[in-house]
């Protein structure tokens, strides 16, 4: 009688055959641009915002910080939905009155979601992210053996096999041309070229730069860039094709000679994919690096307003009455015992103090800057006694019980948090705007007033 044949030879060959598919991946290349078109495309100056007053300019800034970050931002959003203005004598949701929202690694979660689903973001967002184990899923898919020759592969890294997840949970296979074809607020998905440390934006300005076109590049892939902590994830790689699509800079970019010293920096960074010869790839990494705020974009986009054309034609300032910005920023300062001990901590607990250190140095810099560049701001307007600045700015060092403070301020930089603590980031954003003595003499100029709280809190 004939023997059965050995299951053991056909599962090691699945298996092998199975171990050499997953060695086939490549990461998506971003499309090249036939022809460089100003009017077409992911540019702020040409983004549909419906009614949008243009004596208001109001800006969002979502900082890094996991999922912390994400939820700190989320509530931000739910408190601005719930609340209402007079905009030419009719009612109106004071979200909708929001022109761009610029966001870094975690709170890139957020921005984008809203940026891409409106109200239903606040139907979906909790259950697909926030009180998702995003980090769980990613770290058993790293220990997956069958994906480790695609994850050591040249092509294909850790921050890329995240944005397959973040497609699949959040995304959908979504473009930035579907950002473009929505209207409502700009959306500014920030990451850091990690070889020369500057802070690259995923707009089709940007794009035009490197010759490529933005509008097929995945969502999930901007944000997988915003997000990739050094070390932990992989770069996202950008090809460049400058030269080839007939874009030529503006005559500031090439001769910044005489301009002020930060008009030079950025002159000097926005240069350099312009030589494709010595640069034919960008690897980008979490925006954080370069700033964790989402702030800076919007600094050195009012910096260079007066050698941009497009941001002139879009934004009046002589028309000004109100400048906005609510910064969320998911600062964390967990509590550290290490004076006590004379043991210095290990070095991969040293390493994430000084990064912490560092960033939060970098955030409070930024926030004189935001000053100064305001001030610059009313000059150039001509306006000052009617141009009113609203400077938002709500961290957890907000909350006044020391009790509250420690507990947000010890919460992880993490993409997973237990559920309770994630409804409580997002109260968070509620409470804190709530308090905020400009986020009310905002309000009460606006003829608006807080709506009912969602939940009591203590501040």
């Amino acid at each position: 009688m004939a023997r059965p044949p050995n299951p053991a030879p056909l599962s090691f060959l699945w298996a092998l055959l199975l171990f050499i598919a997953a060695g086939c991946a490549h990461r998506p290349v971003n499309a090249p641009l036939a022809s460089y078109r100003p009017t077409e495309g992911y540019y702020f100056h040409t983004h549909p915002r419906p009614d949008n007053s243009p004596e208001t300019l109001f800006l969002l800034a979502f900082s890094g910080g996991g999922t912390r970050a994400a939820a700190l931002s989320y509530g931000v959003l739910e408190e601005l939905r719930r609340t209402q203005i007079l905009m030419n004598g009719r009612p109106r949701r004071l979200l909708d009155e929001v022109d761009a929202i610029s966001a870094v690694s975690g709170g890139s979660f957020t921005a984008a979601a809203y940026g891409l689903y409106g109200d239903r973001t606040f139907e979906i967002f909790p259950e697909a992210f926030l009180k998702r184990d995003v980090q769980k899923v990613l770290v058993w898919k790293t220990l997956n053996p069958f994906r480790w020759p695609a994850l050591f592969s040249s092509d294909w890294g850790r921050s890329d096999m995240a944005a397959a997840y973040y497609d699949r949970i959040l995304f959908t296979n979504a473009t930035f041309a579907d950002f473009e074809a929505r209207p409502g607020p700009f959306i500014l998905i920030n990451a850091t070229d990690i070889n020369s440390g500057a802070r690259f934006s995923f707009t089709q300005l940007r794009f035009d730069f490197l010759c490529s076109d933005l509008s097929s590049y995945p969502i999930s892939r901007a944000c997988a860039a915003s997000s990739a902590v050094p070390g932990a994830l992989s770069p996202i790689t950008l090809n460049n094709y400058a030269g080839n699509c007939g874009f030529t800079p503006p005559p500031w970019i090439l001769d910044s000679t005489d301009l002020p010293a930060r008009v030079r920096l950025l002159a000097r960074e926005l240069r350099q994919p312009l030589d494709r010869t010595n640069h034919p790839y960008l690897h980008l990494v979490d925006g954080g690096v370069s700033d964790n705020l989402g702030l800076r974009e919007l600094l050195d986009d009012a910096t260079i307003y007066r050698y941009t054309p497009a941001f002139r034609s879009r934004i009046d300032i002589t028309q000004l009455k109100r400048v906005i910005i609510i910064s969320a920023n998911a600062y964390s300062d967990p509590e550290r015992k290490w004076d006590l001990d004379e043991s210095p901590p290990g070095s991969i607990a040293t390493a994430v103090a000084a990064a912490g250190h560092t960033l939060n140095r970098v955030s409070f810099e930024t926030l004189e800057l935001l000053k100064q560049t305001v001030e610059d701001l009313k000059s150039r307007a001509g306006n000052q006694s009617e141009l009113q600045f609203y400077p938002v700015m709500i961290n957890f060092t907000n909350f006044k019980d020391l009790k509250d403070r420690r507990f947000y301020l010890n919460l992880p930089t993490t993409f997973v948090l237990p559920s309770p603590d994630v409804d409580k980031l997002v109260e968070a954003g509620s409470l804190l705007l709530r308090q905020n003595e400009d986020y009310l003499r905002l309000l009460a100029d606006m003829g608006g007033s807080l709506p009912p709280s969602p939940k009591t809190g203590g501040l």
